[in-house]
């Protein structure tokens, strides 16, 4: 597993702007970030699907994480380099590696600001503010184009789509939600296999409208139980959504 992003700045805020995973066919292969490009070139044939979270975490190799990488000595904004690895790759990975070496996984996600830790903080508060007037002429605290999905005029590539973007929204954060149901609604009329894991709280029908789509990241007991389902929803071809 090698795992790349693009990151894009603007008013001292840094957001992960396109992210892929890359599925080794062995331990000794290794792409470049060249060799990533070169495949992005033919997005059809390299792109096995997309994976939806909820706000990226993550470094640059050579890096730790930053509030504002600049300020660390990055200066490769705007270009593919290679991420750290993340405990949150690995169970990933560990679904995708049966069915798809050699393919590229993408990493999208339903906030680009690049911070950890954003539940509960003020950040929420001023995202909802935002996409309260995303659609107007309005400025937002957070940069429209970097921070937030084009969800009318969002192109996916590959097959599947699995949503883990975490099924806990603030009831107070009406925008967020709308926003979140949004995405879910429309990526559910794409031609997608659209697969994500659930329990007995809502059918999937239910989930799809409400955008209940539990993270595959846990902690304590359902550790485990999350990252077992990420491998069965990806042990079948077509994959598949799996009760938990």
């Amino acid at each position: 597993m090698q795992v790349f992003g693009k990151f894009s700045t603007n008013f001292d805020m840094d957001y992960l702007v396109e992210q892929y995973m890359y599925i080794n066919e062995n331990e000794d292969e290794k792409i470049t970030v060249d060799d990533l490009e070169n495949m992005l070139k033919k997005k059809r044939k390299t792109v096995a699907g997309t994976v939806f979270l909820y706000n990226p975490e993550v470094s640059p190799v050579g890096y730790k994480m930053s509030r504002f990488l600049q300020e660390e000595g990055f200066d490769k904004y705007d270009e593919f380099v290679p991420l750290n690895e993340s405990p949150k790759d690995y169970v990933l990975n560990a679904g995708f590696k049966e069915h798809y070496k050699g393919k590229l996984v993408q990493i999208r996600y339903l906030f680009n600001y690049n911070r950890e830790n954003i539940e509960p903080t003020p950040i929420l508060e001023e995202f909802d503010a935002d996409l309260d007037k995303i659609t107007s002429s309005q400025l937002t605290r957070y940069d429209k184009q970097l921070n937030y999905i084009d969800i009318p005029n969002i192109r996916l590539s590959g097959k599947f789509v699995f949503f883990g973007i975490g099924n806990k929204y603030d009831r107070h954060h009406k925008a967020i939600i709308a926003y979140a149901r949004a995405l879910s609604l429309h990526v559910n009329k794409l031609d997608k296999n659209v697969v994500f894991m659930y329990d007995n709280n809502y059918d999937p029908d239910e989930c799809i409208e409400r955008a209940y789509y539990l993270s595959p990241f846990a902690g304590g007991k359902a550790r485990e139980v999350r990252a077992n389902a990420v491998k069965a929803i990806f042990k079948t071809l077509p994959p598949q959504r799996v009760k938990i």
